[in-house]
């Protein structure tokens, strides 16, 4: 028989660096899961991502066991690693923080092609270049 889901926990946490201390804990403490079973699971599977965020969605089932799907890293990230830049622009309209390249573009939608909503690569890019403005950085 197939287990019921319970609730779905989504958190973005950085690889490698989870511990039961809140955010993860406040999260998933009232659901009842083994939390320190979480964050070493969580730990093995982000060894080879150092240093990204790594958002996660977690399934708790009604017996209190889980499940947990790993996504790529947010498009921000990737623009603000890429650029070389701290963060976005709090005016992104007419403030510019910097530049990033079409060729930097296409390897970020490449990347995240598994979890956007396009059919191509074109698509994905536009995507990723529409973020990038929405930071304050200007597409070359």
């Amino acid at each position: 028989m197939a287990k019921v889901v319970k609730k779905i926990v989504k958190l973005q946490i950085e690889a490698m660096k989870a511990t039961p201390a809140p955010p993860i804990g406040t999260a998933l403490g009232p659901t009842g899961v083994n939390i320190a079973d979480f964050c070493k699971q969580f730990n093995d599977k982000t060894k080879d991502k150092a240093g990204e965020i790594v958002p996660v969605v977690i399934s708790v089932y009604d017996d209190r066991s889980f499940s947990f799907i790993m996504r790529t890293a947010p498009a921000s990230y990737y623009l603000r690693t890429y650029a070389k830049i701290e963060k976005g622009s709090s005016k992104p309209g007419s403030q510019r923080v910097g530049i990033i390249s079409k060729e930097d573009v296409r390897k970020i939608a490449e990347k995240k092609m598994v979890d956007l909503n396009a059919r191509s690569i074109d698509q994905a890019m536009n995507i990723i270049a529409g973020t990038a403005r929405s930071m304050g950085l200007e597409v070359k």
